[in-house]
Formats: structure tokens, C-alpha cells, sequence
């Protein structure tokens, strides 16, 4: 078992690059699946939810060459349109596998997935999604299964907007007979990643970005090399990092129009930010003000990014609440939070943060992934040692993340116990 060792109370001050995006990565990846010509991906993360993925592709039979942050692909000879309960248990993405193969090979049988237990998160809009489009889709023996002569276009509504619902219904539409229109769908940065890989692949997409997405479906798509996003959730990490230390860093290589709404609350925190077209500088000095948090879809403020702001409040000179709208079990961090000292209360979708003058090391347990890094945060800017226990959450979201930490000053220390 490994874990972090975090020694706080160091101001993190340097310069630090921003990596791929995982959430943009795995849609990416799965979109191989859509033709039988090689694709090049750049920048993609080398995390645990990659491996899995490129691991549930090769199953499928798909052939795969890694190097570095470089992926190449051929869906050419795929032998399988079966994703495993073995692969598919430890990450909800896997299920981005589905509407691909049922749109180029016409059927598809898919474990019901797992991921962090952070709440349900049903995948039945993907299925009302397939079945609008013509699929006869099931579910036996916990896997879903779907098959198809053709998806003919139709206009799908979804009943609340679902990011890897749009991301599996929009690869299903490049290749369905006529027009899709995708009503109520994400607007997310990563969707709008997905949509420019696809065009440059040939699909014809319009709309990505809004809520209205329309899709002309073509015979045949292409092959391609396409760059993933950086990953916006790990430079709002690090800000939120140097923001709690008092310190002063510039993120490189992201987008800071990704992150407007974080921005806003960081500086509403007390916090001096600049921007450049590809940089975000943000230098932090004495206690920050507390601020109110209210998630909601893009482009309001992340729900990914509502632990790592809960460590901030938690030392904020003041109040705040901080109201969770997307999960119902997203609170789990709480408690690790308060043995460190942390002054919040629950009162059911809302948490109430009474900052503390300070907090003190404590051995932590993450429950998922952001609030691994809402963890490491927080210790960041305790008194003391902290350790911070299956890390392997952090893993699957966070390339490296305490050698780029350390890189900035941190005192912080992978341990691999036997």
C-alpha cells in the first residue's frame, strides 16, 4: 500500500506545467473505436485511468503503442465488442466504450461500471440515448447490451445534462444515417475537446460548447493525430494549492478561460491572479477571505472542484457554504478534514465551513479522487506530518502530483509500506 507523506507549512512558490486532461483523455481514446485508421493522441496523462482504458481497448482487440505522453492506436481488427466487469468495476468511463461500438460494429455488450463512490451515477440517458437512435439495448446479468442494423439520427433530450452522455451519444451520432440533434447537452470543455478530435476525424459537428449539438452523420470516419486538453481540474488543484500556502505559482500550458468560475472564487478568496492566453500566476499572501460555493454544470463552478475549495474555507478567515447540486455523496472528505482540525458541519446537500486559525497534522484516508487532493491540500497547510492513505485514488486523476508539488517546495514523500 502506498501513501503520501506531507510535512505542512512550506508557501509553494515556482512555475508548474499543467498535464492532459483525464476527463478529456478517456472519451478521446474510446473514439479510436469509430475507425479502422491509426490515431495519434498527444499529451495524454500517464494515470491509472488511462492505463485501464488503453487496457479495456487492447481487450477489445485494439493494437497499442505508448510513448511518453504519446498514444498511438488501430481499432483496425478489433476481435471483441465485450468490456469486461474485470476492467470496466474500477472507472465509470469505461462505459464511453458503448456507443462507439455499437455505432461501427452494430452491437455491444458492456459491464455496468464502477468508479468513486461519490453517488449514483446512472448511465440510463446513454441507454434512452441508443434506443432513440434505433438500438435495441438491455440489461442482463449487470451488463449492458446493445444491438443494431443502423442508428438512424433522431433528436434526443436528455433528462439532466450528463457529460459522459453527451461524449457516448455524440460518438454514436458521427456515425448514424442522417441528422442528430443532442438537446440539454454538457457544455464542458472536455465535450467541446471530444467534438474538435471528431471533426478532425470528419464527423460534422456543430453547436459543441452549447446546449444544442447538431451532427450530420457521415459513412466513415478517418484517422487523426490529436493533442488532449490540459487538465483544468489539476490546475485548480494547484491553485487552490498555493492559495492555502500563502505561496506564489504559475501554472504553464492550460486554459485559463477553462476555469473563469474557480478564478472568480480564488480571487473573491483574496488571492492575485493574472492570466495570459496559456498561463494562470497566482500569488497569495496572509489569511483568505471564506467564500460561497454552489456547484453546478459548466460554466459555473466545478463539482470536481468543491473539496479542494472546502480544504481552503477551512483556514478562511470567516464562514461559508458550500452547497453540492450535481452528487448526493460528495461530502465524504469531511470527515478527514475535520481531524485535521476542520470546523464543518453537514446539513444535506450543504456544508457549513467555520474557518480555523490552523490545522494539525493528522493521518488522512482519502474516499475518491478530488478529495485525495482536497487531502493533500489541506496538509499542505497543516502544522506538522500528515499521511494520506489510498493514494491510489489520487492516482487515477494526478500525473505525478507530489514530484510537481515537490518541485514547488512542498515537503511531501511517497512511502510504499509492505
Amino acid at each position: 500500500m502506498q501513501k503520501l507523506v506531507i510535512t505542512g507549512g512550506r508557501s509553494l512558490k515556482g512555475e508548474v506545467q499543467a498535464s492532459g486532461a483525464k476527463n478529456a483523455a478517456l472519451p478521446l481514446l474510446a473514439a479510436a473505436l469509430l475507425t479502422d485508421e491509426e490515431m495519434t493522441f498527444l499529451n495524454v496523462p500517464d494515470l491509472a485511468d488511462v492505463k485501464t482504458m488503453l487496457k479495456l481497448l487492447e481487450q477489445l482487440g485494439c493494437q497499442i503503442s505508448r510513448d511518453g505522453h504519446k498514444v498511438v492506436i488501430s481499432a483496425r481488427e478489433v476481435l471483441s465488442t465485450v468490456a469486461p466487469y474485470e476492467l470496466v468495476k474500477t472507472m465509470r468511463a469505461s462505459i464511453l466504450v458503448l456507443c462507439p461500438l455499437v455505432a461501427r460494429f452494430g452491437h455491444a455488450k458492456v459491464s455496468l461500471p464502477g468508479g468513486c463512490a461519490i453517488g449514483a451515477r446512472p448511465v440510463d440517458q446513454h441507454i434512452k440515448g441508443l434506443k432513440a437512435f434505433g438500438t435495441e439495448v438491455s440489461i442482463d446479468h449487470g451488463y449492458v447490451k446493445a444491438d443494431a442494423k443502423e442508428l438512424v439520427g433522431t433528436r434526443i433530450i436528455t433528462d439532466m445534462v450528463t457529460v459522459t452522455g453527451t461524449e457516448n451519444l455524440l460518438m454514436a451520432a458521427t456515425l448514424a444515417k442522417g441528422r442528430t440533434v443532442l438537446e440539454n447537452a454538457a457544455r464542458e470543455p472536455e465535450v467541446v475537446d471530444l467534438a474538435k478530435c471528431l471533426k478532425a476525424m470528419g464527423a460534422n459537428i456543430s453547436g459543441d460548447g452549447t446546449d444544442r449539438i447538431i451532427v450530420e452523420g457521415v459513412e466513415k470516419l478517418h484517422g487523426c493525430t490529436y493533442k488532449v486538453m490540459p487538465d483544468r481540474i489539476e490546475v485548480g488543484s494547484f491553485l487552490v494549492a498555493a492559495a492555502i500556502t500563502g505561496g506564489e505559482v504559475t501554472v504553464k500550458d492550460c486554459n485559463p478561460a477553462d476555469l473563469e468560475a474557480v478564478i472568480v472564487k480564488l480571487r473573491e478568496a483574496g488571492a492575485d491572479i493574472k492570466t495570459s492566453p496559456d498561463s494562470i500566476h497566482i500569488k497569495a499572501q496572509g489569511r483568505l477571505k471564506p467564500v460561497n460555493i454552489r456547484t453546478a454544470p459548466f460554466p459555473a463552478f466545478p463539482t470536481d472542484m468543491q473539496a479542494q475549495f472546502m480544504a481552503l474555507n477551512a483556514l478562511a478567515n470567516g464562514s461559508s457554504q458550500i452547497t453540492e447540486t450535481i452528487f448526493e455523496n460528495r461530502f465524504m472528505h469531511v470527515p478527514e478534514l475535520q481531524r485535521l482540525g476542520a470546523d464543518i458541519a453537514i446539513d444535506g446537500h450543504t456544508a457549513m465551513v467555520n474557518g480555523v486559525d490552523k490545522l494539525l497534522g493528522a493521518p488522512l484516508m482519502a474516499t475518491d479522487l478530488r478529495a485525495s487532493a482536497a487531502l493533500v491540500i489541506a496538509a499542505l497547510a497543516a502544522e506538522g506530518e500528515s499521511t494520506v492513505d489510498r493514494i491510489y485514488h489520487l492516482d487515477r486523476g494526478y500525473e505525478k502530483m507530489e514530484e510537481k508539488l515537490r518541485s514547488l517546495g512542498a515537503n511531501i514523500i511517497r512511502r510504499f509500506d509492505k
